[in-house]
């Protein structure tokens, strides 16, 4: 038998052997038991709303939402006006990732979604990684025009886009969000975290952004997930996870969180915590004044 321990101090054993075939078993517990399911497409049919500006973006205020909103706001910071965008809300607690029209616009059901609608025809763009280097090459702005300097940015980028899933899905599922504590997965997913805040902490430190000087999606990408962490603001997990370790990881974090634009990114489509600071929608900069100035 396989012991598996409680992080409470509890034990319980357990003798599960995997069948030859897998079954669905559905309400299987957990926070997102009660959308999640083995099949792809929608669900329902759900239209999904357009505003007028050129840019609509169907999403949500996690850490792969907020890299965008960053984006978009540092965009229009740097004079990009055409970079305006719609900003509508998917409520993934409530299945609107699998409504007909955003699974036209993202076939994997997760957000965020971009819909480009200054292109004929209109174009998707979906993956936050891919909206982010899409909007970068439209606008020319955050990714460098140097070859070895564009090659070290697509790195960690990609890098990001491939690590974050032990954070997230991992680390992130096991410590808070899994009905059972298990010692075994929290353990391999805090190792696995750890290791990779290491790899940030030994690159970031002579230098102060991930390519150098400059600010880049590299930075927006791997901020929005293990900034946050370092800042304490996923899972809860700061203090167990020791980050305050992580010096360089720190300052970078630090850094960043102090850019107007981020600050503005951070509030789009986010629908918890102190209500005044929230903004399930956002039409024009008037919509985050309003938020900041409350």
């Amino acid at each position: 038998m396989t012991n598996i321990r409680c992080l409470s101090g509890m034990s319980t054993e357990s003798d599960y052997q995997p069948p030859e075939i897998w079954q669905w078993e559905k309400g299987n517990g957990g926070k997102f038991a009660n959308i999640n399911r083995p099949t792809a497409g929608p669900t329902h049919d759900q239209s999904l709303p357009r505003g007028k500006h050129p840019h609509q973006l169907y999403s949500l205020a996690t850490p792969n939402g907020v890299k965008v909103t960053i984006l978009l706001e540092e965009l229009l910071a740097k004079g990009c006006k055409d970079a305006e965008y719609d900003a509508w809300l998917i409520d993934i607690g409530e299945g609107d990732q699998f409504g007909s029209d955003f699974v036209a616009a993202n076939p994997n059901s997760k957000i965020p979604a971009l819909v480009d609608y200054s292109m004929d025809p209109p174009l998707r763009v979906f993956e936050s990684g891919a909206i982010l280097l899409y909007l970068a090459e439209k606008f020319d702005a955050f990714v460098p025009s140097d070859w070895a300097k564009r090659t070290e940015c697509m790195n960690w980028l990609f890098w990001q886009m491939g690590a974050a899933p032990y954070l997230g899905g991992g680390f992130g599922h096991f410590y808070a969000y899994a009905p059972v504590k298990i010692k075994y997965a929290i353990d391999r997913f805090a190792m696995e975290t750890k290791r990779q805040l290491d790899v940030l902490d030994r690159e970031l430190g002579n230098k102060p952004y991930l390519v150098g000087d400059s600010f880049t999606i590299a930075d927006i990408a791997v901020w929005s997930w293990y900034g946050q962490l370092a800042l304490g603001r996923l899972y809860e997990a700061g203090e167990f996870l020791q980050v305050q370790d992580y010096r360089h990881v720190q300052r970078w974090a630090e850094a960043i969180k102090h850019r107007p634009a981020v600050k503005r990114g951070l509030l789009v489509n986010k629908v918890w915590g102190e209500e005044k600071r929230q903004l399930a929608e956002r039409h024009s900069a008037a919509d985050i004044d309003a938020v900041l100035g409350s």
